[in-house]
């Protein structure tokens, strides 16, 4: 869908200036293709937009059942494309500044237990007489399995890194995150011993990618490894509906905690760029440890029981 002439130099300087990674450019290029077909609908252009107008759009995603934190971040896009039209001096005013972003609601992130984790890695074994391609799918299952939950990469910088990243004894990773940001990971012995069993195969041998796809010049994509991750979960006896790679994260982040990690360790190993962020899994330890206290503490089981027979 065409939105206009003024949006390929804002996404250019997304990636330019802000070094905005592709799925970035490519989620504010939807986002402004939303923004420009209702605006369509109403006989106006995008650039043209007024607040009311833009705000009418923002009530249509609310109806449509879009979450708070989608349009949220729709918003945010829409604010900061009105922005560069106005230092860009093809407008006089910024029309989305006034727009008021619903805050996405607290949600605690969701996270498998240690033993959910370790059967799930044990279920990355093909069944017995598993056909070649099985086989293969097990072995990038155990790969990708073991660096997400040992190193808590995203999964989009999983499937980006290179062949070549695992050269030499290296116990760490280079990691290019967010923004273009740098970041050392450590990589664990199984987890590299599990990746180069995969690059065994003689299928992937000559693949320039660490995980490749069913074209080894490709990598492999996110769809393919959601369904992967599908299949190991039902094996592993997991409700696949709580399995994501964010999850395997989530769940890095959590364990590393309750282990005793220091928050600030854990912001360098998640790369994030501000501790806020980070800080959420505190949350997380908070919320368990009130529960241990409401099952355990004796004032809080005699509170329980005074309650019960007071019904």
């Amino acid at each position: 869908m065409a939105v206009g002439h003024e949006v390929e130099p804002f996404l250019e300087m997304l990636a330019a200036e802000r070094a905005a990674s592709p799925n970035t450019i490519s989620a504010y290029r939807a986002d402004l293709e939303s923004c420009s077909a209702f605006l369509a609908a109403q006989g106006v252009l995008l650039v043209y937009a007024k607040t009311e107008e833009l705000a009418a759009w923002m009530a249509d995603l609310t109806l449509d059942g879009q979450s708070r934190r989608t349009v949220a971040r729709r918003v945010s896009c829409i604010k900061q494309f009105y922005l560069f039209l106005l230092r860009e001096g093809i407008r006089t005013d910024n029309p989305a500044s006034l727009l008021d972003s619903p805050r996405p609601s607290a949600s605690l992130p969701h996270f498998l237990s240690e033993s959910e984790v370790v059967a799930l890695l044990e279920a990355c074994v093909p069944a017995e007489g598993a056909s070649v391609a099985q086989k293969r799918r097990a072995l990038v299952a155990k790969a990708a399995l073991e660096l997400l939950y040992a190193s808590g990469l995203r999964i989009s910088e999983l499937l980006s890194l290179p062949r070549e990243a695992l050269r030499g004894e290296k116990p760490m990773l280079l990691i290019r995150g967010k923004g273009g940001r740098e970041r050392l990971v450590p990589i664990s012995e199984s987890g590299r011993d599990a990746a180069l069993e995969l690059h065994a195969c003689d299928a992937w041998r000559e693949s320039p990618w660490l995980f490749p796809g069913r074209d080894p010049s490709r990598a492999l994509t996110r769809q393919a490894f959601d369904k992967i991750l599908h299949e190991t979960g039902l094996r592993a006896g997991i409700d696949p509906a709580r399995l994501s790679p964010h999850v395997l994260r989530h769940s890095f982040a959590t364990h590393l905690l309750a282990h005793g990690a220091d928050l600030r360790a854990l912001q360098l190993l998640l790369g994030h760029a501000d501790i806020a962020t980070t800080q959420i899994y505190t949350h997380v330890q908070t919320e368990r440890l009130k529960k241990v206290v409401e099952a355990y503490h004796p004032l809080a089981t005699q509170t329980g029981e005074r309650a019960e027979k007071a019904g």
